[in-house]
C-alpha cells in the first residue's frame, strides 16, 4: 500500500488527480478510492500468480486508468457510452498531464477489454483490466466496499493521505 500512496502522491502534485474524488464510480466508491484499490489489487494478483511486472508502470497505469475527470452518472448524452469512450478519455488526459511510459498507456487505453476491441498487450495491462473488473464488481454489490483500504490510508498513511487531499 505505500508504493501505492507514494505513486499517489507523486502524481498529484501537478495534476487534476484529486477532481476524482468528487466523482462517483461504482456504488458509493469514489473514482479515486476505485483506482488505489485497482492499482492495491493489481499488485495482490500479481504476487499471489509470481507474475514478473514493472511495479511503477502497474500502480500508475492503475491509479490513471479511470483518469476521465467527470461524473459519468450526470445523464448527459455521451455518458451513455461510458464504458466504451472512457479510456481515451483518460489517456488524453494522463497524457496532457503526465509523462507516461508504453505499459502505463497500454494498461490505460486497454483496461475495459472486452469493451475496448484491443486486448491489453503487456501482462501489466492484462492484471489491471482484471483488479478493475473485480472492483468494478466488488464495489456495485458492497456498500462502504474498501473499509480496508479506507481504514489503512486514514490509519497508517493518514498524514500523506492529507498532504494529498490538500494539493
Amino acid at each position: 500500500m505505500n508504493s501505492v500512496l507514494y505513486c499517489l502522491h507523486n502524481l498529484s502534485q501537478k495534476s487534476h488527480l484529486r477532481r476524482m474524488e468528487k466523482f462517483t464510480q461504482h456504488g458509493d466508491t469514489s473514482c479515486l478510492l476505485h483506482t488505489i484499490a485497482v492499482a492495491y489489487y493489481s499488485i495482490k494478483i500479481a504476487e499471489f500468480f509470481g507474475i514478473k511486472y514493472k511495479k511503477r508502470d502497474l500502480i500508475r497505469g492503475a491509479l490513471l486508468h479511470d483518469y476521465f475527470l467527470y461524473d459519468w452518472h450526470d445523464g448527459e448524452k455521451e455518458r451513455r457510452i461510458h464504458g466504451f469512450t472512457h479510456p481515451m478519455t483518460a489517456l488524453r488526459n494522463s497524457d496532457r498531464d503526465f509523462d507516461l511510459t508504453d505499459t502505463e498507456r497500454d494498461i490505460i487505453k486497454k483496461h475495459m477489454f472486452p469493451l475496448t476491441v484491443i486486448p491489453p498487450t503487456c501482462r501489466e495491462g492484462w492484471i489491471v483490466c482484471l483488479a478493475d473488473k473485480y472492483c468494478s464488481l466488488y464495489e456495485t454489490f458492497k456498500k462502504e466496499a474498501y473499509r480496508k483500504i479506507n481504514t489503512k490510508i486514514t490509519g497508517d498513511y493518514a498524514e500523506l493521505y492529507k498532504e494529498i487531499q490538500m494539493i
